[in-house]
């Protein structure tokens, strides 16, 4: 299948992006943005196309303007809601939840492997388990249409020698090797947001170019409240 190309106009595709790191918390509350001449550089783009960028995250409720000073981002976040979900603790199936859900849907799941490796921490991530995590980024998909992008990550002490740093498919999810490594998780928390995809997110899930996506930050818990796993989840249109 043919990756799909961002056709948005070049200032979506950067707002995207610098919508995307808000909300991730790269760029945190009350953070000044880089000069309009940096942004020009950063990605080799006009002046006016800048100040289209930057008068739509402005409209958005992003980015306020400090006449004279600079741009910054808005100290209260515009989107987001809290929610709570039980895992129940994970069976002997091989297949994962979502894949036996899929299934009894009468579904085809798959999932394609993108990354394995030993990254710095998103800034979600490192107030939990330092500036090192172990991560595993997927793309998971339905009757072979990619539906979900999937960024999971564990702490290197626990993860490191174990079946979560290996580059192939683990057999019943990431769920079955915690549970084997005595971490079995039971718990979660959700954050979850929406926005416009990012050009990334929009190729590898193949959307229109103005379909929203569905953000969860979603921390997993151990029955002791321990946190063994974050996944960052980005799902688009409904197939």
């Amino acid at each position: 299948m043919a990756r799909k190309k961002d056709g948005r106009p070049r200032h979506q595709q950067i707002a995207a992006e610098i919508r995307a790191r808000i909300m991730s918390g790269e760029l945190p509350p009350g953070a000044r943005l880089p000069t309009t001449l940096e942004l020009m550089s950063t990605y080799d783009v006009t002046n006016q196309t800048v100040q289209r960028t930057l008068s739509v995250l402005k409209e958005e409720g992003f980015l306020v303007g400090r006449a004279g000073v600079g741009v910054y981002v808005r100290e209260e976040s515009p989107i987001g809601i809290q929610a709570a979900a039980y895992l129940p603790p994970p069976d002997n199936r091989e297949l994962p939840g979502w894949a036996t859900d899929a299934e009894q849907r009468g579904q085809q799941s798959a999932v394609r492997l993108l990354e394995v490796a030993e990254v710095r921490s998103p800034a979600e991530v490192a107030g939990l388990w330092g500036e090192r995590v172990s991560m595993r980024r997927q793309v998971l998909l339905l009757d072979e249409e990619p539906v979900e992008l999937a960024c999971v990550y564990h702490p290197l002490e626990i993860a490191r020698g174990t079946p979560l740093t290996h580059r192939r498919r683990i057999r019943g999810g990431t769920a079955r090797v915690l549970t084997e490594l005595g971490y079995p998780p039971v718990e979660s928390v959700d954050r979850v947001s929406t926005r416009l995809p990012t050009t990334g997110e929009l190729e590898l899930l193949d959307l229109p170019d103005n379909v929203p996506v569905l953000r969860t930050f979603r921390i997993v818990y151990t029955k002791n409240q321990q946190p063994v796993e974050i996944q960052i989840l980005v799902k688009g249109q409904c197939r």
